[in-house]
């Protein structure tokens, strides 16, 4: 089979190219809006009025797991790890704790409901209810 061959190359004008640049935003709403700030009060603001009471608590323990874990280590790091297996030990449970806990938030959370329909509501017996009796 014969080689094809190439079509011939046609040299045209190439038009100008003029860079686009964008406007600032004009309103102070637009540039209020993307303030880490207000995106933080946001989101805790939405948290608040919409997270359960139980996710809420849950939420706690795994703050002060993250808390206790950090002090741990940074104890290891200013005086020493002479008691390796005691920091090793306290550190992993901490961090087990945590895996284990952010697995039960996960679950119990009420969006997640439908993944989790064979768990059963009495595995959360344990947390709070703010049903009244």
């Amino acid at each position: 089979m014969a080689p094809k061959k190439a079509a011939p190359i046609v040299n045209a004008p190439a038009a100008p190219i003029t860079p686009v640049i964008a406007a600032p935003p004009t309103s102070s709403k637009a540039s209020s809006s993307n303030n880490p700030f207000t995106i933080f009060g946001h989101v805790w603001r939405n948290y608040l009025q919409s997270t359960p009471q139980r996710t809420k608590l849950i939420d706690t323990f795994l703050g002060f797991l993250v808390v206790a874990g950090v002090l741990q280590f940074v104890y290891c790091v200013l005086a020493g790890n002479y008691p390796f297996n005691a920091f090793l030990a306290g550190f992993s449970a901490t961090v087990g704790q945590f895996v284990l806990t952010a697995s039960l938030r996960i679950q119990s959370n009420p969006a997640n409901k439908d993944e989790f329909s064979s768990v059963s509501p009495e595995r959360f017996g344990f947390l709070p209810d703010r049903r009244p009796l």
